[in-house]
C-alpha cells in the first residue's frame, strides 16, 4: 500500500485503479468502477501557495501544470487536455528552462493560488439554532456547551441566536438594554419577504420595489442586518444573558402527547435570515435538536404517543406518510441553502429520533457536520463541539463556498459524485449518460468544506476497443486536473489545483498491469459508498447480492485458478484483502439496517460519504491491538480467536471504541493489584489502552463513544458484533479459554470457501 499512501500525501487521491483498463469493455469487466477518493483540502506538508492569480487555457479552462508542454522561446504553452496553444502574459517573459514558475515544477502537481486581491469581505457567521422542547436537565447540558462554544468563536466571526419550541423566537442581539425577540408561529409557512417585513427591516427606509433583496448592497441597511448578526466580541455579553435566562418551552404538554416542535419552520427562518443578510458569504447554521419534529412541513410523526416514529420496516413498505412530505420539504430548503452559499450543521441529541434521515439531504448537499448522540451531557457531543471551534490540537480548517471543477482528457467522462456536495448543473462534453450520485455536471457547489472533506468521483470510460490496439498493449497518458475554488477560514479567496496524470493499458498482457496498480482498500470505499447510495435510490436493491456477485466476478477475472478446481484458486497479494473488507462491509451498519433507526443509518453513510480512505477503511472493518504481558501492543486479527482471559483488546470501529479486558485481567483489576508497588507492570498493561484509546479519540470527528467492558459483562456485545464468528455456538471443538459468539452468520472461512467455488466456475 506504501505508493498509494505516497500519492495520497502529495496529492490527496487515492484510485481504485492506478492504471486505467483501455476501455469501455475492459473497464466494465473490471467490476470496480474507475474512481477516485479525492480529498480537495487535504493538508499537504511541501505544496506552495502562491500568491498571484492562475494562468489559465483559453478553450477549456484548466490551469497551466506541470504536464503542459512548454515551448521557452516562443513563450507559447500547449494545454495537456484540449492541446490549445495559449501564449504567456508578459508578467511570465522572463522563464527559461532553469528558471521555471511554482506550477511548472515537476513535484507540484497539487498547488494553490491566492491572489491578494480578493477577500471576503464578511467574516464567517455562524447563526446556533436551539431546540427548547427538552428537560431542564438536558437545557442544563446544552447551555454549558453553547457557552464554551461562543468562547471559542473567533472574535471576528458574527452571531445569531433563534430558539425553537412551539414557536420561533429570533433574538435580537443588538438591543442590549432589555432581551428583545421576534416570534413566528411554528405551524405556518414563512416566506424571506414576510421574515424581512416582519423583522422591521425597512423601518428607516422604504423597501426597494425590484430585484431580489439580498444583504447591505440591495438595500438592507447594516444597522438592521447587526441587529441580528454581530461580531462575537461585541455581543457576548448579550449572548450568555440570554442563554441564562432560556428557559424550557412553556407551553403544556398533554401526558399522552409529544411536545410540538417545529424544526422545521425554525430552519427555514434560520436559511431566510441568513440569505437577506449575508448572501453568497460563508455562513453555518448549527442547529441543537433534542427530540423528533412534531410541527410543520418537516414533523416527522404525529403529537400522539400512540403513534410510533418511523422505522426502517415502515419506510420499505410505504407506511410513513409524513416521511415524503419532510424529505420534499428539506430538499427545497437543501436548494435555498447552496444559491446562498450556506451550510447546515446537525447536532441531534436525543434517546429517540429526530429525523436525521429526513434531514440528511439538506446537511449532505450543503456539505454540514452532523453528530449524533444520545443526550446534551455525553462526550460525543461535548468533544466534537469543541473539536470545531478549538485549533490547538485537532484543526478542523472549516472553509467555506467552495466550488470544484474538474477536467479531463477525452475518452473518460464524469458520471458523478457520492459526497457532500451539489451540482451545479453545468453539463458538458465530460458529463456521461449514467448519473451516480450529484450528477449530469462537471463542477459542483461545496459550501461548507474542510480538512476531511472528501468527495467519490465515479468515471465512464467511453474509449472503443481500436481494431490496431489489438496485438501490443498501449501505453499512453492521460489526465485530470481537479480545481477547487474556496473562501480560507482567513478569509482569502483560494484556488487549489491538482493535476495528476495515469495512464492506459489494453491488449492481452493488460492484466498484471492492472493488478499491479489496484488499490484495494480504495477499491473498498469506493464499493461501500455504491451500495449505500444504491441502497437510497434504487427501490428492490438486494444490497448483499450485488456485493456478493460483484467480488465473484472480481475474483474470477483476476484470480489465479483452474478451471473447477476451488483447491487451485489464488489471489495476487494486491487483491488478497480484498474479500475480507467485503465480508466486513455485508455485516457493516451500511448493509445491515436491522437494529439501527433510519436515523442512525442515515447518520452513519453521511459519516462515510465524508471521510478520507484510512478513516472509511475503519468503519467498514475495524481495527483491533491486542495488548499482554508476553508481547508489545500488536494488530491482530478481527476474530473471536483474538480474545484471551489474560489479554486487553482496543477495537477501533470509528464510531466507537471499546477496551475490553480479558476475564482473568478483570479479576485481578477488581482485586486492586494495579495498585499494589510490586504489579507496576499490571497497572502499566491496563494504562496502555487507555493512552492509545485517547490518542485515537482526539484524531476521529465526530468524537467516538468510549465503551470499557469486560469479557461475558453485557457491554461485550460491542467488540463481539465486529468480530468474525469463527468459533459459534454449533462449532464442533469451542476454543480453550477463548469465547463462542452466538450467531448464525457464516464465518469468513466459509464465506472465501463458496467466494473460491464460485469464481472457478
Amino acid at each position: 500500500m506504501a505508493e498509494f499512501l505516497d500519492l495520497e500525501s502529495q496529492d490527496g487521491i487515492r484510485m481504485p485503479w492506478n492504471v486505467f483498463p483501455g476501455s469501455k469493455q475492459e473497464a466494465t469487466n473490471c467490476v470496480v468502477p474507475v474512481s477516485a477518493i479525492y480529498t480537495p483540502l487535504k493538508s499537504l506538508p511541501d505544496m506552495p501557495v502562491l500568491p498571484y492569480a492562475p494562468l489559465r487555457c483559453r478553450t477549456c479552462r484548466s490551469v497551466l501544470n506541470p504536464f503542459s508542454i512548454v515551448d521557452f522561446i516562443a513563450k507559447i504553452w500547449i494545454c495537456p487536455f484540449c492541446y490549445q496553444r495559449n501564449h504567456f502574459p508578459p508578467h511570465y517573459g522572463s522563464i527559461t528552462e532553469e528558471n521555471l514558475p511554482g506550477e511548472l515544477f515537476p513535484q507540484y502537481t497539487t498547488i494553490e493560488y491566492e491572489s491578494p486581491s480578493e477577500k471576503s469581505s464578511i467574516p464567517p457567521v455562524f447563526l446556533f439554532v436551539v431546540d427548547t422542547c427538552i428537560i431542564e436537565e438536558e437545557l442544563g447540558f446544552l447551555k454549558s456547551a453553547l457557552t464554551q462554544a461562543i468562547d471559542l468563536l473567533p472574535d471576528n466571526s458574527l452571531v445569531g441566536f433563534i430558539t425553537f419550541g412551539t414557536y420561533v423566537q429570533v433574538h435580537e442581539l443588538g438591543f442590549g438594554q432589555i432581551p428583545k425577540s421576534y416570534v413566528f408561529r411554528g405551524s405556518k409557512e414563512i416566506s424571506k419577504d414576510q421574515i424581512l417585513e416582519q423583522m422591521c427591516f425597512f423601518s428607516k427606509k422604504p423597501k426597494p420595489t425590484v430585484g431580489v433583496i439580498a444583504g447591505a448592497r440591495d438595500g438592507l441597511s447594516a444597522e438592521s442586518i447587526s441587529r441580528f448578526l454581530l461580531p462575537a466580541s461585541e455581543c457576548e455579553f448579550v449572548l450568555n444573558s440570554v442563554l441564562e435566562e432560556l428557559q424550557k418551552d412553556p407551553w403544556a404538554v398533554p401526558a399522552d402527547q409529544r411536545a410540538s416542535r417545529c424544526t422545521s419552520t425554525a430552519l427555514s427562518v434560520a436559511a431566510s435570515l441568513l440569505g437577506a443578510c449575508v448572501p453568497g458569504s460563508g455562513a453555518r447554521i448549527m442547529a441543537f435538536i433534542g427530540g423528533p419534529s412534531t410541527e410543520g412541513p418537516g414533523a416527522i410523526v404525529s403529537k400522539n404517543l400512540s403513534e410510533p416514529i418511523r422505522s426502517h420496516k415502515d419506510l420499505d413498505k410505504d407506511a410513513a406518510p409524513l416521511y415524503h412530505k419532510a424529505v420534499k420539504f428539506y430538499e427545497g430548503l437543501s436548494k435555498q441553502l447552496v444559491n446562498q452559499g450556506h451550510v447546515l450543521d446537525l447536532f441531534a441529541c436525543a434517546p429517540d429520533q429526530v429525523g436525521v434521515a429526513e434531514l440528511k439531504v439538506a446537511v449532505e448537499r450543503s456539505g454540514g457536520l452532523v453528530v449524533l448522540a444520545e443526550s446534551f451531557g455525553h462526550s460525543v457531543f461535548k468533544d466534537s463541539l469543541k473539536h470545531i471551534f478549538h485549533s490547538s490540537d485537532f484543526d478542523l480548517g472549516l472553509s467555506f463556498n467552495g466550488i470544484f471543477e474538474i477536467n479531463c482528457s477525452k475518452d473518460v467522462k464524469v458520471q458523478g459524485v457520492i459526497g457532500p456536495c451539489a451540482s451545479l448543473e453545468k453539463k458538458g462534453p465530460l458529463c456521461s449518460e449514467t448519473v451516480v450520485g450529484q450528477g449530469n455536471t462537471s463542477a459542483w457547489k461545496m459550501c461548507g468544506i474542510d480538512k476531511a472533506t472528501s468527495l467519490c468521483l465515479v468515471f465512464e470510460i467511453v474509449k472503443k476497443d481500436s481494431p490496431d490496439a489489438i496485438g501490443q498493449p498501449t501505453s499512453n497518458q492521460f489526465y485530470f486536473q481537479f480545481l477547487t475554488y474556496y473562501q480560507h477560514s482567513n478569509g482569502q479567496m483560494r484556488l487549489r489545483a491538482t493535476t495528476l496524470s495515469r495512464r492506459w493499458v489494453a491488449g492481452p498482457g493488460s492484466i498484471q498491469d492492472l493488478v499491479a496498480g489496484f488499490d484495494q482498500e480504495a477499491a473498498a470505499v469506493v464499493m461501500a459508498r455504491l451500495v449505500s447510495f444504491k441502497m437510497e435510490t434504487e427501490a428492490e436493491f438486494d444490497p448483499i447480492r450485488w456485493l456478493d456477485r460483484s467480488l465473484i466476478r472480481l475474483c474470477s477475472r483476476f484470480g489465479d485458478f483452474q478451471k473447477d478446481s476451488p483447491s487451485s484458486f489464488s489471489l495476487s497479494p494486491r487483491f488478497s484483502i480484498f474479500p475480507q473488507f467485503i465480508f466486513h462491509l455485508r455485516r457493516s451498519q451500511f448493509v445491515q439496517v436491522f437494529n439501527n433507526s433510519p436515523d442512525e443509518t442515515a447518520y452513519f453513510r453521511m459519516i462515510l460519504n465524508r471521510e478520507n480512505v484510512a478513516n472509511s477503511v475503519v468503519m467498514i472493518q475495524p481495527s483491533l491491538i491486542s495488548y499482554s504481558f508476553h508481547s508489545a501492543p500488536e494488530p491482530v486479527l478481527l476474530d473471536v480467536a483474538a480474545i484471551a482471559a489474560d489479554r486487553i483488546l482496543l477495537l477501533d470501529s470509528y464510531f466507537t471504541v471499546v477496551i475490553f479486558h480479558g476475564i482473568t485481567i478483570a479479576q485481578w483489576r477488581n482485586a486492586g493489584y494495579q495498585n499494589q508497588a510490586e504489579h507496576e507492570v499490571f497497572a502499566q498493561l491496563l494504562r496502555a489502552p487507555r493512552d492509545d484509546s485517547d490518542a485515537i479519540i482526539k484524531e476521529h470527528f465526530p468524537v467516538p463513544r468510549l465503551v470499557i467492558c469486560d469479557q461475558h459483562g453485557s457491554q461485550a456485545r460491542f467488540l463481539l458484533a465486529k468480530l468474525n464468528p469463527s468459533a459459534t455456538y454449533n462449532s464442533d471443538t469451542p476454543p480453550p479459554g477463548g469465547d463462542v459468539i452466538f450467531t448464525d452468520d457464516v464465518s469468513f472461512q466459509v464465506f472465501l470457501d463458496h467466494l473460491q467455488r464460485l469464481a472457478v466456475q
